[in-house]
């Protein structure tokens, strides 16, 4: 049941959430918002894989 959630919650994410990796955002660069974004969807990630 929590892989499935999370991998619902994985694609709600992609659907919603701007990929910064498409955008080629530098880390250094970007700003708290936007490294928390980043941390949520691969933490989603990485529990819909498990």
């Amino acid at each position: 049941m929590k892989k499935s959630l999370f991998k619902t919650l994985a694609k709600i994410n992609k659907a919603i959430l701007p990929s910064y990796t498409k955008k080629q955002l530098d880390l250094s660069k970007a700003s708290k918002l936007q490294l928390a974004i980043i941390g949520w969807r691969a933490y989603v990630t990485m529990q819909a894989l498990d």
